[in-house]
């Protein structure tokens, strides 16, 4: 292996963070896509176009209707630490369409919290470093701490309760219906982000 290919992960991470983007940006970037008929990532077919569409629709609804409780809101806004949620995603995922506003309506509520986005097939090194499962799956979020640039938890690609119901199914059948996405698009409609949630305030614990 040669000496160039033995990064190690804060130099990745610090690579990766320069290209990074915010949230606002690459939402706009979406827009600007869609007007395109195009998407982001290597693969860009009509279908991966059309989901990039579809996405954007869904995030602009979850920008308007995602809401934390009360007890949400004090928990993130009370939070004392300094850190930075890193996000790989492409505009095409459907998990990261209903994910990233979640995280957006987080993130805002806290000075603390630096939400920054970076495409996955952008960073090959990044995302080879938080694999799922050996998988490239996102959206994953990396939460690093801005003193001492360690990573001190991940997210992703799904909600915990999403990630369960996904995992038994597969136990079950052996791969993935389009039967079952439909299913779990409609619980992540029912569910309103709160899964998420509930998961981002265990990363700040």
């Amino acid at each position: 292996m040669k000496t160039t290919e033995l990064l190690m992960p804060n130099t990745v991470i610090r690579d990766s963070l320069k290209q990074s983007m915010s949230y606002e940006d690459y939402t706009e970037l979406i827009n600007t896509l869609v007007n395109a008929s195009s998407t982001t990532g290597h693969e860009k077919t009509e279908t991966m176009a059309n989901y990039t569409m579809l996405n954007q629709r869904r995030m602009k609804r979850w920008d308007k209707t995602v809401r934390l409780d009360e007890d949400a809101k004090a928990k993130v806004e009370n939070y004392r630490g300094d850190v930075t949620w890193l996000v790989l995603t492409e505009s095409w995922c459907g998990d990261a369409a209903h994910i990233l506003p979640v995280i957006n309506k987080v993130a805002a509520l806290s000075s603390n919290i630096n939400y920054r986005v970076v495409l996955r097939d952008d960073n090959d090194a990044l995302m080879n470093q938080f694999l799922t499962n050996g998988g490239r799956s996102i959206p994953k979020l990396i939460a690093i701490d801005n003193k001492s640039e360690e990573v001190i938890g991940t997210f992703g690609p799904r909600p915990s309760e999403a990630t369960k119901m996904v995992n038994d199914y597969k136990q079950k059948h052996g791969t993935l219906t389009a039967e079952f996405k439909e299913d779990l698009q409609r619980w992540y409609n029912k569910d309103k982000g709160q899964s998420t949630i509930k998961d981002l305030l265990e990363l700040l614990d």
